[in-house]
């Protein structure tokens, strides 16, 4: 007869539940599992990287605060940092993309039957973000293949 042990790390992995995130609006809350919605659109997004390097791409940013339009990026290299942040290097141009940790989902659409993309980066409300140490809001990054 085989003794009964307690789980290994691995084990016990295996069977944690994934901390939910717990989001507030005056008096309204929500449980939210952002971990899982930002592993899976860092996955998306690697995959979508990865066709679109070497082509030359336009990237948008939409903000509540600033915004930039169209910045032509000639072929593009993608230089990431552990799942936290990364670069889009074009030959004249570079766009840095910091704080991957507040990115939620990454959206593909079609326009004139050519795809682009829309990555949507979220903290929480402005009066009550997500991690207090940051700015909380919405804030959207387009790329499209150049034409």
């Amino acid at each position: 007869m085989g003794q009964l042990s307690l789980l290994d790390s691995g084990e016990k992995q295996d069977y944690q539940i994934e901390k939910t995130t717990t989001v507030r609006l005056g008096t309204k809350s929500a449980e939210i599992p952002l971990r899982k919605r930002n592993k899976a659109a860092i996955k998306k997004l690697k995959e979508i990287l990865l066709q679109l390097e070497g082509k030359d791409i336009l990237v948008s940013q939409y903000c509540d605060y600033w915004w930039y339009q169209d910045l032509r990026l000639k072929r593009l290299q993608v230089q990431w940092f552990d799942d936290s942040a990364f670069v889009l290097w074009g030959t004249k141009a570079q766009v840095r993309v910091l704080h991957l940790k507040f990115l939620y989902h990454v959206r593909e659409q079609y326009t004139n039957g050519k795809p682009y993309y829309l990555l949507d980066f979220w903290n929480g409300f402005r009066s009550e973000p997500v991690d207090k140490y940051y700015r909380g809001g919405y804030q959207c990054l387009e790329i499209r293949a150049a034409k």
